[in-house]
């Protein structure tokens, strides 16, 4: 067979078998990963997370989106932990622990130091029949049928198992936490990441009098005036009090070409959609770019407290300040 099908081949079955294990990670979604999480939500001090070789990769890796998403943990070695490390646990920590075959003899070693300080211990583990799985408060089943590696040698379908499973614990975490986009964007300051989730709309919008308004009883014609001179593509109607009333876009004019070419009588409010989409200062401007495309408008009225109009919020300057599309972190 040509090397490059035979590569092809080898990389299609990879994918098959590790798909398979961690499709089969949902029924075990069940009340152990409940009690899981909520050990973890009680937790008053750190989440102490500890593995082995890969699984302790594994580790670095869960204790990396645990730290994000608003749940404090740290990696700890098994063997320095022996070697005077374990002084950074206290009793109002709580312990993950790594292993596939769950007799790895560093974990083993560090269970009754867990068990002395009374710690609760949540096992990720392979074996079900494991002095792991037995010593644990919460024992998660890791298990998985086969390893992607032929050989059945190098940890893989069983390393990512035990990846998606701390990604399970850290969301359901994040959701029990009420963990909300402004707080994700406490913890990652920098890169174009931070940028998404901590620029706000006040730093793009147009405010003052750049922000085009119209009275509802105004003509028509006056409040098209007003939309290009502003050159937002909108308008906002105001009432006397200043407060919003509904908006004016390009869009509602050319719907309303369409029933009518005769304009003369008409008023901003006859025409005006009421009851528009709008942010309140202080936003991140990520999420009303999310709320813009979910409704596919390009304008979003700012308003204050009073729900008067205080800036207009356009699609072309969020994606001027690099916020559409996807971007790493």
């Amino acid at each position: 067979m040509d090397p490059s099908e035979t590569a092809i081949k080898k990389g299609r079955e990879v994918v098959r078998i590790e798909h398979l294990a961690v499709a089969a990670l949902a029924e075990r979604i069940n009340g152990d990963f409940a009690r899981a999480v909520a050990l973890l939500f009680n937790c008053e001090g750190r989440i102490i997370i500890t593995g082995v070789g890969k699984s302790g990769i594994i580790a670095r890796k869960i204790v990396a989106t645990m730290n994000s998403t608003g749940s404090p943990a740290v990696f700890l070695h098994p063997t320095d932990a022996v070697h005077g490390d374990l002084g950074i646990l206290r009793a109002d920590d709580a312990v993950i622990c790594i292993s596939k075959s769950g007799n790895t003899d560093e974990i083993n070693a560090l269970l009754p130091m867990f068990k002395r300080l009374g710690v609760p211990i949540i096992a990720i583990v392979g074996r079900a029949a494991s002095m792991l799985a037995k010593e644990a408060t919460v024992a998660l089943d890791a298990s998985v049928p086969e390893e992607a590696c032929p050989l059945d040698l190098a940890p893989t379908s069983s390393t990512t198992v035990a990846l998606v499973f701390g990604d399970a614990l850290a969301i359901a975490l994040l959701d029990r936490r009420k963990f909300r986009a402004e707080d994700f964007a406490l913890y990652h300051p920098a890169g174009s990441l931070g940028k998404r989730l901590l620029l706000k709309v006040d730093e793009l919008m147009v405010t003052g009098d750049g922000i085009p308004r119209v009275r509802s009883d105004v003509p028509l014609r006056d409040a098209i005036v007003e939309m290009t001179s502003k050159r937002l593509g909108c308008t906002c109607i105001v009432r006397g009090d200043g407060t919003l009333e509904g908006i004016l876009t390009d869009g509602d004019l050319r719907r309303l070409l369409q029933g009518t070419s005769d304009v003369a009588n008409i008023t901003a409010g006859m025409a005006m959609t009421r009851n528009p989409k709008t942010a309140r200062s202080g936003s991140l401007a990520v999420v009303v770019l999310q709320e813009m495309e979910q409704f596919k408008i390009t304008q979003i009225i700012v308003v204050d407290e009073r729900h008067r109009p205080v800036g207009v919020m356009h699609l072309h300057e969020l994606v001027n300040a690099g916020l559409g599309g996807d971007e790493g972190a």
